[in-house]
């Protein structure tokens, strides 16, 4: 009898003990991974800007190994677009935005090939300052928009915002 009850007793400890282990052991591979560390910057080629004339201003992506984000023009509708939007002060024009050439690669979660960038992302425009220009600098305000994903899964959207000073002369 003694024996039967132990068994019994061992029995509902081994099945309490996977039932709170096995969703931790999902848990832990399912969300383990986080979104990665995408560094972006700003800049504007050469020291100043020449009033009246145009600048090429540049804003990079730097993302990881093993990673990647959709390109401005994904080949499916479902897949979010990274779209840079730049905002300038008045009387400050920017020309449209020249996106990198994408990279076609065959992901796991695609049967279709999918156009992305990875590692170095470099996104360019004009920006002309006004000969009548009343200050000595500026700056542009960047926002970034991306979905970095690995070959497994895609993490959610994310919006990264940059500043872009501009010396004027």
């Amino acid at each position: 009898m003694k024996s039967t009850t132990l068994t019994k007793q061992l029995t509902q400890f081994l099945f309490v003990a996977i039932v709170l282990t096995v969703p931790g052991v999902f848990h832990s591979s399912a969300f383990a991974q986080s979104p990665p560390n995408i560094n972006v910057t700003g800049y504007v080629a050469g020291d100043t800007v020449r009033r009246g004339r145009s600048a090429q201003a540049v804003v990079v992506m730097e993302i990881p190994g093993g990673f990647h984000v959709h390109s401005n023009r994904p080949l499916e509708k479902f897949l979010i677009a990274t779209q840079l939007e730049v905002e300038a002060p008045q009387g400050v024009r920017v020309s449209r935005v020249v996106y990198p050439r994408a990279i076609l690669r065959s992901l796991k979660f695609s049967k279709n090939r999918v156009a992305v960038y990875e590692g170095r992302a470099t996104m360019r425009f004009n920006v002309t300052v006004p000969a009548s220009f009343g200050a000595d600098s500026t700056q542009l305000k960047a926002k970034l928009r991306y979905q970095s994903c690995n070959d497994e899964l895609c993490f959610p959207p994310q919006t990264k915002e940059v500043v872009i000073q501009l010396k004027l002369r």
